[in-house]
């Protein structure tokens, strides 16, 4: 299993942190999600470019690195 992390700007409140949070525990190969205001600690084996990309689709404007 492998663990990534993605760094976030712009999460402000715990409605965004839940929505971050659901979107990346409903996307296929991931395991668990720790996510914060300012990142999050994925175990399993989705794609960067994936996990990157279903938070995107939330259209938060929350900046991901």
């Amino acid at each position: 299993m492998a663990q990534q992390s993605l760094t976030f700007q712009g999460v402000k409140t715990v409605e965004q942190v839940n929505k971050i949070t659901t979107a990346l525990m409903m996307l296929d190969g991931v395991d668990s999600a720790e996510v914060g205001r300012h990142g999050a600690d994925i175990d399993g084996r989705a794609k960067r470019e994936t996990l990157i990309n279903a938070i995107e689709k939330l259209k938060l404007g929350v900046k991901i690195s």
